[in-house]
């Protein structure tokens, strides 16, 4: 099963105690490799690396993912509120300097700076890390959920596209083999041809061995034998890969270079017209594909 790396995930829940109304929300984007960013409130900075980890466990390893956590306090017993006096004093000298440096009207009032959640600390008379994780959870676990379920969905619409374009390449493979057989199997013939053209107006005799020759160095020169068997087992090794489970996109990538480089070898090797331009087809669906695999985890 395939997952992309663009996905979004949205939970909230109130915590079982009535305490916390918590929103967690997911959002990512391809990336080379995991770039894992978490925005927590204050109170729950210290889960950073725990949210991080979870993810991990979950089976998120690529992609560029921001974590926002947002969190309303209902009801807290044990929770003491004090105001952090140098957040306070600066967050109002920045107001003022904003005020004065723009001729602002100045209607800075406490309700003004309470706004600002930053200026104060929460401080819990019971402090429990593991009742903090478990309220986050409570809405951590259903955004993942959501995250994941739309990776998997992404992942195997464009997965189902990169397969279907794949088996026209492979079609147009066996149309060049054909091709190619019949370019080199009709050389011998094109090439006596071509002298008896040539020595028409000479009364001289064509020497068969000699075009034999010539059209066996032809043969061994155009043939793409190897080429295409190549590409064939890259076509089955694509094929086995996607349908696997896990981290498939850096494998796929790897090996799609190797099915353009047989192509190119393909392209360069054989004289053939017809050819030539079904290999301009296949480079440009290879393209696409490229394109494609760039979001696949």
């Amino acid at each position: 099963m395939s997952r992309s790396m663009t996905a979004f995930g949205r939970a909230r829940q109130v915590t079982p105690d009535g305490g916390r109304d918590v929103t967690v929300e997911i959002k990512s984007v391809n990336s080379r490799y995991l770039d894992c960013t978490v925005k927590l409130p204050r109170s729950l900075s210290h889960l950073e690396d725990k949210v991080k980890s979870y993810l991990g466990e979950r089976g998120i390893s690529r992609g560029k993912v921001e974590v926002w956590v947002s969190v309303d306090v209902l009801s807290d017993k044990n929770t003491e509120l004090k105001l952090d006096s140098g957040a306070a004093k600066a967050y109002i000298d920045a107001l003022r300097a904003l005020r004065d440096e723009f001729s602002l009207r100045d209607d800075i009032s406490v309700m003004t700076v309470a706004q600002n959640r930053d200026i104060f600390l929460t401080r819990r008379a019971d402090d429990d890390a593991e009742k903090d994780w478990q309220d986050l959870l409570c809405s951590l676990s259903p955004a993942v959920d959501a995250f994941v379920l739309m990776r998997r969905r992404e992942g195997d619409a464009l997965m189902a596209d990169i397969l279907e374009k794949l088996r026209g390449i492979r079609k147009t493979a066996e149309k060049i083999k054909v091709v190619s057989e019949a370019d080199i199997a009709a050389y011998p013939e094109k090439l006596t041809e071509r002298i008896r053209q040539i020595l028409d107006n000479f009364d001289v005799e064509i020497a068969e061995q000699r075009v034999l020759t010539e059209a066996a160095l032809y043969a061994d020169k155009a043939s793409i034998d190897e080429e295409l068997v190549r590409l064939s087992s890259h076509f089955d090794s694509f094929e086995e890969i996607a349908s696997g489970d896990g981290p498939v996109g850096r494998k796929l990538d790897f090996l799609l270079q190797e099915i353009n480089r047989e192509t190119n070898t393909i392209g360069s090797k054989a004289g053939n017209l017809e050819i030539a331009k079904m290999v301009v087809d296949v480079k440009a669906e290879l393209e696409k594909i490229r394109e494609q695999i760039q979001n696949i985890e």
